[in-house]
């Protein structure tokens, strides 16, 4: 199915291989996980695999990799087309539509199947993974959630025999992750052959086959399912794994949504809250609440709830549907306020990660120390759009570190982390919280809500 010989391939631009010598072989049927620290290489493995690097992706390749005979760098992209489907981390850089019926049709119609049989396949994908009900849809009004299933049925449209995903739950909360989960059990038992780059690793274990860890661009070690279950969550830990068994996490969570917050005079306070893009838009009504200075506040509720409408409605961002907020002008709160958004491709502006995070910085001086916390200091001189998803997220993160806000939302900061990095960027969550700075942490990592917060709002007793 799938066979490298000491691949190598190192992205233009960059002065390290992204992968190492990679020798490994992919059986018919087989669910691998690739898993290991941002940046380790999953990503590039998945993209020779699916022919998009060199093709699309430039860089330098050395040694072999075949896909069913289709060796990377030699063969055309379009050849494939008809036997790889991928699913990204982001579904909204995948799209070519802005239906969903018409993005499911869209891959059969790049084939020139009879209209007659793309309605049919339509049709038939919409009925296999139970999403009728997504069909005719504008994707800019689907959940997180929604948006990911659409991707993968349209990876499925042409039926192929292998299926590469991305980081494909970073942004997706545990119903949308089931729901993710079946359609994957149902390929896979189809006799698809699947390969999974992820951080958490708790939904997919009853799925795997085989986990290869990657460690600085080459393979490190290789465990059958069974093995893989039977490590200590500390050797997980040391390799910078997330856990297998998420429940203890999940149980703490919703006991600190019990807390009540600490100190006297809030940073911001909300009342009767209803937010919105408009009154004939979604509105979402939110329970009463207040953050103070010197707590970190979690933020949970499934995709489609509202959470990053209300971030952005108290960083001033939008104006609220109805209710109270303090401090009451939108200038205040966005001259007080510093948002990490969950798409952080939004607000990289800058040539070099170093210049990205002096934009506006009230600490300058800390600039390599809060680098270096994050593991960013070794690319500093590197564009930030030529760094991976988690990459990304950490030089966002750095730029509200040394912003000098009183008050932080960070949206999703650990999607597309691992245990390691999100554990990093925890412990700067509690150095804001001794410079008695209000954060707020919209997320879905159970892990972070745990371990970190000082207490969780739900915007949805159902969550719990």
């Amino acid at each position: 199915m799938i066979k490298s010989e000491n691949c190598s391939f190192q992205y233009n631009g960059t002065d390290t291989k992204a992968l190492k010598s990679l020798n490994i072989t992919v059986n018919p049927g087989e669910c691998v996980v690739l898993c290991g620290k941002s940046g380790c290489g999953k990503t590039t493995l998945t993209r020779l695999v699916n022919g998009l690097s060199p093709s699309f992706f430039y860089g330098e390749l050395e040694g072999s990799c075949a896909t069913f005979g289709l060796q990377v760098g030699r063969a055309a992209i379009e050849d494939y087309v008809p036997v790889v489907g991928s699913v990204f981390q982001n579904p909204k850089t995948q799209y070519f539509n802005v239906d969903t019926t018409a993005e499911l049709a869209f891959p059969c119609e790049n084939m020139g199947m009879p209209s007659a049989r793309i309605k049919e396949r339509v049709a038939e994908c919409a009925a296999e993974f139970g999403i009728e009900y997504l069909l005719d849809r504008s994707i800019f009004r689907l959940s997180g959630g929604e948006k990911q299933r659409i991707a993968f049925a349209a990876a499925c449209m042409l039926k192929p025999q292998l299926l590469v995903l991305d980081e494909p739950t970073s942004n997706l909360d545990y119903k949308a992750i089931a729901h993710l989960h079946d359609m994957i059990a149902k390929k896979k038992a189809e006799g698809t052959t699947i390969i999974i780059a992820e951080h958490r690793l708790a939904w997919i274990s009853d799925i795997a086959d085989r986990y290869c860890f990657f460690e600085n661009g080459t393979l490190k070690g290789q465990w059958s399912a069974d093995d893989f279950r039977k490590l200590p969550v500390e050797t997980l830990q040391s390799m910078g794994l997330r856990p297998l068994d998420i429940s203890p996490y999940h149980r703490q969570a919703v006991e600190k949504s019990k807390n009540r917050p600490a100190g006297d005079s809030p940073v911001i306070r909300a009342e009767n809250l209803s937010v919105g893009y408009g009154k004939n838009s979604p509105v979402y009504y939110v329970p009463d609440f207040e953050i103070h200075k010197g707590e970190i506040v979690g933020l949970m509720g499934h995709n489609g709830v509202g959470k990053s409408t209300l971030a952005k409605t108290l960083c001033g961002l939008l104006k609220p549907v109805s209710g109270v907020i303090a401090p009451a002008k939108d200038k205040d709160r966005i001259r007080h306020s510093f948002m990490v958004m969950q798409d952080v491709n939004y607000q990289l502006f800058s040539d070099s990660v170093r210049e990205e995070v002096l934009l506006g910085a009230a600490n300058p001086e800390m600039c390599d120390e809060v680098l270096a916390a994050l593991g960013l200091l070794e690319m500093s001189d590197r564009h930030p759009m030529s760094l991976s998803g988690g990459q990304k997220q950490r030089v966002a993160i750095a730029c509200a570190m040394l912003s000098g806000k009183e008050f932080i939302v960070l949206d999703e900061p650990t999607s597309g982390l691992d245990y390691y990095h999100m554990t990093q960027v925890a412990q700067l969550l509690s150095k804001l919280k001794e410079q008695n700075t209000a954060v707020l942490v919209i997320t879905h990592d159970e892990e972070l809500a745990a371990g970190w917060c000082d207490r969780v709002i739900y915007l949805d007793d159902k969550e719990k």
